[in-house]
């Protein structure tokens, strides 16, 4: 069983470090062209292998539970922006309101779970994460009484925020994990450099919105 652990937390960071490097690439890449694409691709599927072995670490071994709610976030903010790009401002389906709740679901007996054994993490990058993951899936459940035309302008500003909030949070647990000494710092100023990006990002595509298709970076030949 030991050797299964270390096999597996092996992978993770294997699949961790080359989603840090392949997502800061994508942040500096002109958005929608090809290479953005390909190493957005490359990003999602190396997030995935994180995610699992995150979680087969935390439900398995009962190592470091605040893995669990680091792979919500980053897990969900990631699927989320991708179902962004495949509705491009339609009416959200039923899959895009039953992942949200059970993610909730999650999320909520994970903040009862760590009030009975007592915080082993700083108390504000718990809260702020459970904020962070509580706040998107509320949003993505108000997408259904959104207008068309509303979803429609912000679909390009959610994906920026969605995919960089999942970069953010794996990055925030790389740095609170590598640099304990240094937490919370340690973990907020990803945090800080994320959101600065978000903000920049987000106004100048709501003021210039991409003037051609934008590619779902999951599958080769495929838009919305």
């Amino acid at each position: 069983m030991e050797t299964l652990h270390r096999l597996n937390i092996s992978l993770h960071i294997l699949a961790g470090t080359l989603a840090l490097i392949t997502g800061f690439v994508v942040l500096f890449l002109a958005k929608g062209n090809q290479k953005h694409i390909r190493y957005g691709r490359y990003f999602l599927w190396t997030l995935s292998v994180v995610i699992l072995t995150g979680l087969f670490g935390v439900i398995v071994f009962r190592r470091n539970t605040f893995l669990l709610i680091i792979t919500l976030l980053s897990g969900y903010t990631a699927f989320s922006g991708v179902r962004t790009l495949r509705l491009k401002g339609r009416r959200p389906q039923l899959l895009d309101g039953l992942v949200p709740v059970g993610i909730m679901s999650a999320a909520g007996y994970y903040l009862y779970y760590i009030q009975s054994i007592g915080m082993f993490w700083a108390p504000v990058i718990i809260y702020s994460t459970l904020g962070a993951l509580f706040w998107v899936t509320l949003y993505d459940l108000s997408r259904f009484f959104l207008s068309r035309v509303t979803r429609q302008k912000l679909y390009i500003t959610e994906h920026i925020y969605k995919l960089v909030s999942s970069f953010i949070a794996i990055t925030s647990a790389f740095t609170g994990t590598v640099l304990p000494q240094y937490q919370p710092y340690s973990q907020i100023l990803p945090t800080v450099f994320g959101i600065t990006y978000i903000v920049v990002a987000a106004v100048y595509f709501y003021k210039k919105p991409l003037n051609r298709p934008v590619c779902l970076p999951v599958a080769d030949n495929q838009q919305v």
